[in-house]
């Protein structure tokens, strides 16, 4: 009997009824919303702190550095310390979505920071608490826990 070009038979190695086994174990669905949007309001901020450090190096350094170090002639260190501020939201921005746990608890870390930095300088403060109380929600909501654990 010939064989026709269809009529292949599965290997040694092929799994059940000739499907090709799955060697990898169950892959990861999408993040869930909450992963999504806390990632877009790390990148936010990130990209707010990249904005920071562009304007601390035109002729506005000077107060931006009195602001955030209080001496105006501190220009090197406010361009540090705001990029330094975007890569610590940027980076878990970036791995919080490609299932990093490590990436989950830093967020984590950062919106208690945030929400400290928000009540030291209450009524100031007022919406960088409110964008770092949605970020930490966000991260310690079930679906997103529950998306981290079940690798």
């Amino acid at each position: 009997m010939s064989e026709q070009p269809g009529d292949e038979r599965p290997g040694p190695y092929s799994g059940l009824f000739g499907a090709v086994p799955d060697t990898y174990g169950p892959r990861p669905g999408p993040p869930p919303k909450q992963v999504t949007i806390a990632s877009v309001i790390s990148i936010g901020l990130g990209a707010m702190c990249l904005l920071l450090a562009v304007l601390a190096l035109t002729s506005a350094g000077g107060q931006i550095s009195e602001v955030l170090t209080g001496s105006r002639d501190n220009a090197p260190v406010a361009v540090a310390a705001a990029m330094l501020c975007a890569v610590i939201y940027l980076v878990p921005a970036i791995y919080v979505r490609k299932r990093h746990a490590w990436a989950r608890y830093l967020l984590i870390a950062v919106a208690a920071m945030g929400i400290a930095g928000g009540v030291l300088s209450f009524p100031a403060g007022l919406l960088g608490l409110a964008i770092h109380v949605a970020l930490l929600t966000l991260m310690l909501r079930q679906p997103t826990k529950r998306w981290f654990h079940h690798r």
